[in-house]
């Protein structure tokens, strides 16, 4: 057995933790309503800070008090479609209301006053009990997280006042993680705005010269500004196998999978070479639209629609940042209303009107919007770095590889 830091003991979870899974409420429409905490809260999130979005339910049960959120409890994904969410945690430090939980869902509460809930909210957040529970589970993606792993889960247990030190080490690191989170939000809500003023025309730029924008922006349809490209993979010259997400443009199908998903003859594929654009015709409505920028080539399944700008037109950034506008989003979704698979194919979609401004304000606009975008993923990148910085200061702490100062009672 590994040694332990001095003062540190080892115990299992089933010692100081309490672990019930959530229930499967029936719901009524005049029962009892009550915010349910589901495995769809849990996004990125240590702590839940807000209660505001959460579903309410109406459920016939009664229910019981044990059934029912409280100070420092902690909520973990039993089960999920995805498992790479199984297990994520959620720490509630302060409940001023009725919350309960979902049947996907476990809550773990503290019982034993040696343990420190906030510490224990950091080791449940760790890699540290990830490659327990994948160890436990015979070393496999569990699809299930039952009571009996957690509560056969190891854990290195320093002195009270040591855990509550480690645990405000670390909530400085996770108050650094909130404020840029913020921070991000923040700036997406102001490129959102930039972007109803200057794509529609209420706000107009300055030109070279100094002077404001002032002509009519054209009358265009995006059938006269887009050509579709049908190149086909015939010889399979291009191996590179993409898809197009909603969140990351172009990816890499291991990058989203963990393995390469694709048909062994690709020779039916399209091509997409660098600077061109492509959708999923039924995923279109939920953003799954990019600019390939990435690589320099790629191929796609032969569902996708690729297409390339006019140059001389339309300026390829100003119509990538068009493309991510409520105005677009909306005329999208009010294409596909009625429509039982929700599909829009390259026809359809160049049908929509696009008031066009010359070349010169579309390239300012474009630039304007690029910057708004290059300062949010800085913020992004701040982010991920504090977060691998936490995880590695997790492992130093939680382990007693480095030990805090604890001053004397």
């Amino acid at each position: 057995m590994k040694q332990l830091p001095n003062g540190w003991g080892n115990t299992v979870l089933s010692q100081i933790m309490d672990f019930k899974n959530g229930l499967n409420f029936t719901k009524s429409n005049n029962g009892e309503a009550i915010k349910i905490v589901g495995v769809g809260d849990f996004k990125d999130l240590t702590e839940l800070k807000s209660t505001e979005n959460l579903d309410i339910v109406y459920v016939d049960n009664t229910i019981k008090n044990e059934e029912l959120l409280k100070n420092g409890d902690l909520l973990l994904v039993r089960s999920n479609g995805n498992k790479e969410l199984i297990g994520r945690c959620l720490f509630f430090p302060i409940v001023e209301e009725r919350l309960s939980f979902s049947g996907f869902t476990i809550r773990g509460r503290v019982v034993n006053k040696g343990a420190d809930a906030q510490f224990i909210s950091n080791f449940m957040q760790s890699k540290i009990l990830k490659q327990q529970i994948q160890k436990n589970s015979g070393g496999t993606n569990i699809s299930n997280l039952s009571q009996e792993i957690l509560n056969s889960i190891n854990i290195m247990l320093p002195p009270l006042p040591e855990q509550t030190k480690i645990a405000q080490i670390l909530g400085t690191w996770d108050k650094a993680i909130r404020t840029t989170e913020q921070l991000i939000a923040n700036s997406e809500q102001q490129k959102q705005a930039l972007m109803q003023q200057l794509l529609t025309g209420k706000k107009r730029l300055l030109n070279d010269d100094g002077e404001r924008f002032c002509g009519e922006w054209d009358e265009a349809h995006l059938n006269n500004l887009l050509s579709e490209v049908r190149l086909r993979n015939q010889n399979e010259n291009i191996q590179r196998v993409l898809s197009v997400t909603n969140h990351s443009g172009f990816v890499l199908p291991e990058e989203q999978f963990s393995k390469r998903v694709a048909s062994e003859n690709v020779s039916n594929y399209k091509v997409v070479k660098q600077g061109q654009f492509a959708y999923n015709p039924s995923r279109l409505n939920v953003g799954s639209f990019a600019r390939l920028d990435k690589f320099s080539d790629g191929i796609l399944s032969p569902m996708y629609v690729v297409f390339s700008v006019q140059s001389n037109l339309l300026d390829s950034d100003f119509f990538l940042h068009w493309m991510q506008s409520h105005e677009v989003n909306q005329r999208i979704k009010n294409s596909t209303q009625g429509s039982v698979r929700e599909s829009v194919g390259f026809d359809a979609f160049c049908s929509f009107p696009f008031r066009l401004p010359i070349m010169e304000e579309q390239q300012k606009i474009a630039a304007v919007l690029t910057a708004a975008d290059n300062e949010t993923e800085t913020l992004k990148q701040t982010l991920c770095r504090l977060k691998t910085e936490k995880q590695a200061l997790m492992q130093q702490l939680l382990t007693g590889k480095l030990r805090v100062q604890v001053k004397a009672a």
